[in-house]
């Protein structure tokens, strides 16, 4: 079994009646569980009434960094984050490569769900590109002990990455890596110890080959784990098992169903 750890399904292009397909076209490949991710507190019960009804989808709460205009207050971040169904706080990090010009806004949203994972005590979602230093420093500065999570989508460096693991972090892996362009961070991931892997679409974007150029949705999270398996020259079935794994590990609040 499968899971993603990191989808967007309020944002797919789709009426409600063709988001119960979609769910159950994941399910059908072995998908178990998706974490429905929020990009923006002020949407989060948008995306709660959509995808509350499914007892196979979580949901995080946070504002991701390229949605400046929708930064919250850190007492309304705390007041969204400490609901029963919401299992982790973000999307939130860093990003420089898309909008270096808000890096002080940024970082203090990011500095705001830090602490707000500590009093919590629930996991955290990470976006960092091209932030390298600002994203291990303000972990480093801001993060109690307990306070763990996954960098997502990761794409950056294999050092960037064990900082993150020596902090009790996981790293994600999207479709990207299925890229041709994508070689640096296929050495990467052949690097990444098995038990702090994770896997996920970031759907609807970024659709893995032999999707590219279609909506991406959490079925494809298994062409991401066969090429990860291929690439590590591992069986699809030991991926899955140590991916799922972690998933149910880092994010303990989302039940395992009983198989």
């Amino acid at each position: 079994m499968f899971v993603d750890s990191h989808c967007h399904l309020d944002r797919l292009k789709k009426n409600d009646d063709e988001l119960v397909e979609t769910v159950a076209a994941a399910k059908k490949r072995k998908v178990e569980h998706m974490l429905c991710v929020a990009v923006s507190v002020k949407e989060f019960n948008d995306m709660k009434a959509k995808v509350s009804k499914f007892d196979n989808v979580s949901m995080s709460c946070g504002v991701h960094p390229l949605h400046n205009e929708d930064v919250c207050s850190y007492d309304e971040l705390l007041a969204n984050v400490k609901q029963d169904d919401v299992v982790a706080v973000g999307e939130t990090g860093l990003d420089y490569f898309y909008s270096a010009e808000t890096k002080e806004i940024q970082k203090q949203s990011f500095i705001d769900h830090i602490k707000v994972a500590n009093v919590v005590q629930k996991p955290l979602i990470i976006h960092t590109r091209d932030a390298h230093k600002d994203t291990i420093e303000l972990l480093n500065k801001h993060r109690q002990p307990s306070t763990v999570g996954v960098l997502h989508c990761f794409t950056e460096s294999l050092e960037m990455a064990r900082e993150a693991m020596e902090m009790g972090f996981y790293i994600s892996i999207s479709g990207i890596v299925t890229f041709a362009s994508a070689k640096e961070l296929q050495d990467t991931v052949k690097q990444i110890p098995l038990d702090r892997l994770l896997i996920e679409t970031d759907s609807p974007w970024l659709a893995p080959v032999p999707h590219r150029g279609k909506e991406n949705e959490p079925a494809n999270v298994v062409d991401v784990a066969y090429f990860i398996a291929e690439l590590r020259g591992i069986s699809v079935a030991e991926l899955a098992a140590a991916t799922t794994t972690n998933f149910y590990k880092l994010f303990s609040m989302v039940a395992k169903p009983n198989v």
